[in-house]
């Protein structure tokens, strides 16, 4: 199964996808992270940057990436708080 890199930015709390160089906030930039991602979460904690990186199992394709948990999902479609403040990148109807 497809994993992704996830995490928050540690100044303003903002969910973040890795997308292979950098961070983005839509999960549809995130890449697969294939056997590189536990040093890569390790760096990233070491680095104390990025709030809680884990990588997650997601479906789909590039570009289309579904994680395969309801808190993932909440997280990708965006704040769960007030609708007028989600991003859109990701459904509400997939959750």
């Amino acid at each position: 199964m497809p994993r992704v890199l996830t995490g928050n930015r540690l100044e303003t709390g903002d969910v973040l996808w890795w997308n292979g160089s950098d961070w983005s906030t839509a999960i549809s930039h995130a890449a697969e992270i294939g056997a590189e991602g536990d040093a890569l979460v390790a760096s990233l904690i070491a680095a104390e940057r990025i709030n809680d990186p884990v990588l997650i199992d997601v479906t789909g394709t590039p570009g289309n990436w579904l994680p395969t948990t309801t808190r993932q999902r909440v997280r990708a479609s965006g704040p769960s708080v007030r609708a007028d403040l989600a991003r859109g990148s990701l459904a509400t109807d997939a959750i």
